[in-house]
């Protein structure tokens, strides 16, 4: 965290934090993902550790930071997805708060991408520490200098598609300074929910109204019951 902390402080970023993370054991925080950025910025709040793709295992200095935070590793084979289930399985049933990016993917700042259900079946197995806690986080670039970010100056945070890491983090770090509000919503067990489809959905419309209310300015409840959105889905 004071790793984490320090970064955020030297590249400008002051993280502005809406609601109040679960207290309770296993939690899987299910975010939005627009940039490598999220990872330093969710840091701040609490020990923490990610599920990501294999890929960034073998990234200079990056790589090396997620292996020492603990991070999860995971492919896209379809073939692949009992075994990290499983691997996720642990983490959680030792009491780790783990953050899941449900779309799977970065994106550009704007929207948030449909969530993939298929890694939330975790969430039905349980452990010995007993039902998995699922918490909404939504992750909002709102404020560079003071002033509202635009799309014309989202990119300059989101990193995605085929976007040069290093050129990418060189032009953001003579921006200025920023600020991030990252959405805390109300926690939700998976017993709310009739499928994993319909926990994704719903999950999804939290998120994406906690990102649209910071984007416009506008408040947002975080007492509402997450299930009230899903009936909505």
């Amino acid at each position: 965290m004071f790793y984490h902390r320090v970064c955020c402080r030297l590249w400008g970023i002051a993280v502005e934090v809406r609601g109040e993370l679960a207290s309770s054991f296993p939690t899987l925080l299910v975010s939005n993902h627009v940039s490598y950025l999220d990872i330093p910025v969710l840091s701040t709040l609490a020990p923490l550790s990610f599920v990501a793709k294999s890929e960034v295992a073998s990234w200079p200095f990056f790589g090396l930071l997620a292996k020492l935070q603990r991070t999860v590793f995971v492919d896209r084979r379809r073939t692949s997805t009992a075994r990290q289930r499983d691997a996720i399985g642990e983490r959680l049933a030792a009491g780790d708060r783990l953050v899941l990016f449900a779309e799977g993917t970065s994106d550009d700042g704007n929207r948030v991408l449909p969530f993939k259900s298929a890694l939330f079946s975790v969430a039905e197995r349980g452990g010995e520490q007993g039902p998995v806690t699922l918490q909404p986080v939504s992750i909002a670039y709102t404020n560079l200098n003071g002033l509202p970010i635009g799309r014309s100056l989202r990119p300059f945070y989101a990193w995605y598609g085929d976007m040069d890491l290093g050129g990418h983090l060189w032009t953001f770090a003579g921006l200025g300074r920023s600020r991030v509000v990252v959405t805390l919503h109300p926690p939700v067990g998976t017993h709310e929910f009739p499928n994993r489809r319909v926990l994704a959905q719903a999950m999804h419309a939290q998120v994406a109204d906690g990102v649209a209310a910071a984007l416009s300015g506008r408040g947002i409840s975080l007492t509402a019951n997450i299930g009230e959105v899903g009936s909505r889905s």
